[in-house]
């Protein structure tokens, strides 16, 4: 594969929902495959009250403040920080504003080299705000020479969530409303940045990732994220550089990461109902709270910073590939699996749509085109064949 040196000099720099809800679906290793994903921001949100101590402990929040289709407030420009001092539950403020600097500087950057990539579509830009703290910039490409959508969503989020949403992000058994009362909303606070690319070519694969920092009430937190490819057809090449690229910064971390974010990963985007993964997988962590908050920064960092390095490269190659009418419904076809994964299968998604998220930015990974062809059997032997199999027996790329 020839790379562009201005690719290759593409690391990002440092400093979400389709967005940080995905945090509400963790699996550690080991466990059953679970319905989760990374798209939406749907939760109950709560003005910021002076309460004692004791009256907190009687209080359960009965007319929490929903978060939405109309609780946000469009803005012209974001303002500087969304993360205010003071809002939210206590907890690790430097953290919180560090996570969203390194979130708004890889948006910049990464937009930025997309818009380079496809050589004439832009990005437009949504900003909102929120009456109790936080908000977004959702930023879109669409009708691109190279991507039919592209989008990369910042939000943070100040909030309280049921008891019952919260041990559904609990699989590793931290116990993170220990001392509520039954009823008592759990105060939360959450950045992430997510996105999704949806090229026009066959041979370009759509790419997913998304990175987040979870705090609750009480002095807990958490980190996750990943990125994931899903291509319509296959090429070795393409997958190795993409893998290895994670396998690189895994090993680089921690020596088992890798091998076990890659699992989690092929766990993690299963289609239950056609039996097959929805690409080819990547990397995927939730509930990464086992070391300090900075080491595990420092490595979601070099994770997201790394994601034109590992995808750009595979765009530019095949950007320009001559393909056929049926290629093309093919692609069509493995983008209504990736339609399927996410509004069934994404608790992210799901969980937005049903407490009233903003729709915009739950509904973005959505490609624009997708298609359903009853019974579609690829013949035997054919590269179609193949593809399928791979998603049905995930393999090792490197």
């Amino acid at each position: 594969m020839k790379y562009s040196n201005a690719l290759m000099m593409m690391m990002l720099s440092a400093g979400s929902v389709s967005s940080v809800v995905s945090g509400f679906t963790p699996m550690g290793p080991g466990a059953q495959m679970v319905r989760g994903g990374s798209s939406g921001l749907g939760m109950s949100s709560t003005k910021e009250e002076a309460k004692t101590e004791d009256s907190k402990e009687d209080v359960v929040d009965k007319n929490p403040v929903n978060i939405g289709w109309n609780t946000h407030e469009a803005v012209e420009q974001a303002p500087d920080s969304l993360v205010r001092e003071g809002d939210g539950p206590e907890g690790n403020f430097p953290m919180r504003s560090k996570f969203e600097k390194m979130c708004r500087d890889a948006q910049n950057s990464i937009t930025a080299a997309i818009e380079e990539i496809d050589g004439e579509g832009t990005f437009r830009e949504d900003c909102w705000t929120r009456p109790n703290g936080g908000g977004g910039m959702s930023r879109v490409l669409t009708g691109g020479k190279v991507f039919e959508k592209a989008g990369v969503n910042l939000s943070v989020v100040y909030g309280s969530m049921p008891q019952e949403a919260l041990q559904a992000a609990t699989e590793r058994g931290v116990d993170r409303a220990k001392g509520m009362k039954p009823g008592e909303r759990v105060p939360f606070f959450a950045c992430g940045l997510s996105s999704v690319m949806h090229p026009k070519n066959p041979f370009c694969p759509t790419m997913h990732f998304n990175y987040r920092y979870f705090e609750t009430d009480g002095g807990v937190w958490w980190f996750g994220g990943g990125t994931d490819i899903t291509p319509s057809y296959i090429n070795e090449d393409d997958m190795k550089h993409f893998h290895g690229t994670y396998k690189e910064i895994c090993d680089k971390h921690d020596p088992k990461y890798h091998e076990e974010f890659k699992a989690w990963a092929d766990r993690y985007f299963l289609i239950q109902h056609r039996n097959e993964t929805r690409g080819f997988g990547g990397i995927f962590f939730d509930d990464q709270n086992d070391r300090d908050a900075d080491t595990i920064f420092e490595f979601s960092k070099e994770c997201l910073n790394s994601v034109v390095k590992a995808y750009g490269p595979i765009i530019e190659e095949h950007k320009d590939d001559e393909f056929t009418q049926e290629q093309k419904e093919w692609q069509l076809m493995r983008r209504g699996r990736y339609v399927e994964f996410n509004l069934v299968y994404d608790r992210g998604t799901v969980f937005g749509l049903k407490t009233g998220g903003r729709i915009e930015s739950i509904l973005m990974s959505l490609p624009e085109t997708a298609r359903w062809e009853y019974n579609k059997i690829p013949e035997p032997g054919s590269p179609e064949a193949e593809f399928i199999e791979v998603c049905q027996n995930p393999r090792d790329w490197v």
